[in-house]
């Protein structure tokens, strides 16, 4: 059984920074791309960045680039969402997410996903 594990959230106030980590067991996932994702209330998910498993170009939403960076360690089956200079509107559930597809921005592009972890971002 897959599972994906996030950790890491928690209540900052901006200009602060945390890192988010995403655990993953029950196969193997070599050829997959890795996403995160963030749903605020009252709002769609909307995609925040994606690498493939292997390495290689990550991409990032234009509200995170510059601020964000997704890293992964093969070895330990974990990925990272570090989030530096964080603001309010970043305040939302971050979801890691796992796919046998290419990078993609799209969720549906992602087989399995975890539970969230919650993100606030005091003013």
């Amino acid at each position: 059984q897959v599972q994906l594990v996030e950790s890491g959230g928690g209540l900052v106030q901006a200009g602060d920074s945390l890192r988010l980590s995403c655990a993953a067991s029950g196969r193997t996932f070599s050829s997959y791309t890795w996403g995160w994702f963030r749903q605020a209330p009252g709002k769609e998910r909307e995609f925040v960045a994606a690498i493939g498993w292997s390495g290689g170009k990550t991409y990032y939403a234009d509200s995170v680039k510059g601020r964000f960076t997704m890293s992964g360690d093969n070895a330990k089956n974990t990925v990272y969402l570090q989030m530096n200079s964080l603001k309010p509107e970043d305040t939302a559930v971050y979801y890691c997410a796992a796919g046998p597809t290419p990078p993609t921005t799209v969720g549906a592009g992602y087989r399995y996903w975890g539970q969230g972890t919650q993100v606030t971002v005091s003013s």
